[in-house]
């Protein structure tokens, strides 16, 4: 559940399939190093990857284990751009600023692959592509996005209609689709452990069940407290997104974030049905407010779906069950399957939808609130800002104009809850007028 305490890793169908099982210790005496990172999500395992790489020495204290929260918990999806979309992005700092931090998202997508590729480790990429999918019959909204996407940021897009689609997603529920060949699957706990291996042979000291209990200034730079030892360095970074309001060690980044939950089921294998379902091993997203996201995993056999967005931080208690019911909304054809996997995780939104990378005192950086799109997005974010602490590298800059903003709090999370519940209402408006134009 998303606001237990446990230690362990959520009880997931990643959890039950992980190659890369490697523990680390808990920190238990003084020590010192050039920067500290805390938190042992993506974000702050590439940074101390990156980090070591450029020679500092590192280290990592992470409060259970490495990849606990978002980034060993979300869909898999590794494509690029982020929460905020790019048609925003270019009314608020224009296109040409649009179109760095773009090509700064793809940047993270061939970091993960190459990461994957270059370790040996093929095996974690379940699938490649992605395929957006529409429940109402507008094409011509989709063909204006492709024709964007190409003009503007060079991307390269494939517009199907209900046949085309229909020869890949066997529903009736989907009118038209986006079909994008670049973005691929991943094992997202897996790859959260590989990152720290390397960063462990690159040279960082990784600690697991190391809590940051405290950050506070010193003579030479700051001390990092934790319950069995304390960290004298020159440098830190907060990396904890989504989870920092355990934290409390920086109340303007805690109540700028904002935890928006998301559930995950897999199903029992069931090859058989899926080949008849779903004739794709990318990964497939609709273009709702608050769609549905889901793909095939181990070797096909199992549907791995997501959904339910949410402002609660727990867990339903009938999630299975609820998510199953969207899914046979969709292909009813996979009959009353069974559930093996369920499981709920937090990712970390400000209200701009952007991340918030920046040093908020001298030596202090915060790198945060990636909004669900964390598998490219904490790729390059740990890459600037190592570089940025290493060599005084300037590319954060481009993240600049998305400063830490009080999320609201209680009230913040309502108006979120209320504003996907209007968004919902949108999407149901728009299908049940398409279903009533293709009766007519």
């Amino acid at each position: 559940m998303a606001t237990q305490r446990s230690e362990e890793h959520v009880h997931s169908y990643y959890r039950e399939s992980q190659v890369y099982r490697r523990q680390w210790p808990a920190l238990s005496e003084d020590t010192t190093c050039d920067v500290v990172v805390i938190g042992g999500g993506l974000v702050g395992l590439t940074t101390a990857l990156e980090l070591s790489r450029h020679g500092k020495s590192v280290v990592l204290l992470e409060g259970r284990r490495v990849g606990w929260g978002a980034s060993g918990r979300n869909g898999g999806f590794v494509s690029s751009g982020y929460a905020e979309s790019l048609d925003s992005l270019q009314n608020k700092i224009g296109l040409e600023h649009t179109r760095e931090l773009f090509r700064l998202s793809q940047d993270g997508v061939d970091y993960v692959r190459r990461t994957i590729l270059d370790n040996n480790a093929r095996f974690l990429i379940g699938g490649h592509g992605w395929m957006k999918v529409q429940r109402h019959d507008n094409i011509d909204l989709l063909k204006r996005r492709r024709d964007r996407m190409g003009a503007l940021f060079g991307v390269n897009q494939s517009l199907l209609d209900s046949e085309e689609l229909h020869e890949y997603l066997r529903t009736d529920r989907y009118c038209c689709a986006l079909k994008d060949d670049a973005p691929f699957h991943i094992h997202p706990l897996d790859y959260s452990a590989l990152v720290a291996i390397q960063a462990d042979s690159a040279g960082a000291r990784l600690f697991e069940r190391s809590a940051a209990l405290a950050v506070k200034p010193s003579a030479n730079g700051w001390r990092v407290q934790s319950a069995d030892g304390a960290v004298q360095c020159g440098s830190v970074v907060i990396a904890t997104s989504a989870y920092s309001f355990d934290t409390g060690l920086n109340k303007g980044i805690d109540h700028a974030v904002l935890p928006v939950a998301t559930y995950v089921i897999t199903s029992q294998s069931m090859p058989t049905e899926l080949d008849a379902a779903i004739k794709y091993n990318g990964c497939i997203a609709d273009t709702r407010r608050a769609g549905d996201y889901y793909r095939r995993v181990d070797g096909g056999k199992r549907l791995l779906w997501g959904g339910r967005i949410t402002t609660r931080r727990g867990e339903p208690r009938q999630l299975a069950r609820l998510l199953r019911r969207d899914i046979l909304k969709i292909y009813p054809q996979l009959g009353p399957f069974e559930v093996d996997f369920s499981w709920a995780g937090l990712m970390g939104y400000a209200r701009h939808k952007m991340p918030i990378v920046r040093p908020i005192e001298e030596g202090l950086w915060v790198a945060t609130a990636l909004g669900g799109h964390g598998l490219n997005t904490s790729a390059v974010i740990g890459k600037i800002v190592a570089a940025a602490i290493a060599k005084g590298d300037e590319r954060w800059r481009l993240f600049e104009p998305f400063q830490a903003q009080w999320g609201g709090g209680w009230v913040g999370r309502l108006v979120t809850q209320l504003e996907y519940l209007r968004l919902q209402l949108v999407d149901q408006h728009e299908e049940r007028r398409q279903s009533r134009s293709s009766t007519q």
